[in-house]
């Protein structure tokens, strides 16, 4: 069984986020996720959720620093403590981890000094081994992603979900987990059914987006259906996020996907 996920900042968008946390329930999505949440009405978004019944199911800080760069571990664990702190405060069940932070226009945070690609990595697993010290306190979830670096920019570090899984398995802890987002996947890698293969059991999330304009699926490249039958084939049962522009055709959009899982012999809550 998996559960379905809006991401309010592809959804409604001409809409106040509240009222948006509102239109996904009237179509029934129980779940839902923002960016960003300290440039977002998170106390808003928390009240609509609750008034709606309406988990508020992820988010991630545009704050939290970059991992790859020692001098910026004090910071990021600040920030983090932050992060967690609004998560048990909201009742956010995960928050996301990614190598570097990413600035408004899409670059990645420059770095305090120049860091071999081998001296990134081990201050990434050193930084992401402090943070779940923090985590590990509280009940939430981490997932670690892959960014891409067709959109963003600036020697993103780990742009694939072969790095990611990499970092999820070297860290080891039970709250750190992978996020599958296949948009990232196929814009920097490919190897999408491959990649759910090999890393399964390592995500418990799955994000949905087409390719080239981040559509609903069938709009673009990637092949959803056959998506659809190898995550039923695995026995997938985690969150399946709807991070898609759906440009104002929100209800044929769900609709859509609810028909690709039913057939692929995926079940699925609202």
């Amino acid at each position: 069984m998996i559960t379905l996920t809006a991401y309010l900042d592809f959804w409604f968008r001409a809409l106040p986020y509240p009222e948006r946390v509102a239109a996904c329930a009237a179509l029934g999505v129980r779940s839902v996720q923002v960016w960003a949440w300290r440039q977002r009405p998170i106390d808003e978004i928390a009240d609509a959720c609750r008034r709606h019944g309406v988990t508020f199911s992820d988010t991630f800080d545009n704050a939290c620093g970059s991992l790859v760069d020692s001098a910026r571990h004090s910071a990021c664990l600040e920030a983090w403590a932050e992060s967690l702190a609004m998560a048990e405060r909201y009742g956010v069940r995960r928050l996301f981890m990614f190598s570097n932070q990413i600035a408004p226009d899409g670059w990645a945070e420059r770095l305090s000094r120049r860091y071999t690609p081998a001296e990134q990595y081990a201050n990434l697993l050193e930084g992401a081994a402090r943070v779940m010290e923090l985590v590990e306190k509280t009940t939430v979830e981490v997932w670690f992603e892959a960014l891409n670096t067709f959109d963003l920019h600036g020697e993103i570090l780990v742009h694939t979900h072969a790095l990611a899984a990499d970092v999820v398995r070297r860290v080891n802890h039970p709250q750190l987990r992978l996020a599958f987002d296949c948009y990232h996947q196929q814009r920097t890698a490919g190897n999408l059914i491959y990649g759910l293969e090999a890393y399964h059991g390592l995500y418990s999330t799955v994000h949905i987006g087409d390719v080239p304009t981040r559509g609903a699926p069938n709009t673009g490249e990637i092949n959803f259906a056959n998506i659809f039958r190898k995550l039923a084939a695995l026995r997938f049962s985690g969150t399946l996020g709807l991070e898609f522009y759906a440009d104002g055709q929100e209800a044929a959009a769900l609709s859509q996907v609810r028909a690709m899982l039913q057939q692929a012999g995926l079940a699925s809550l609202p």
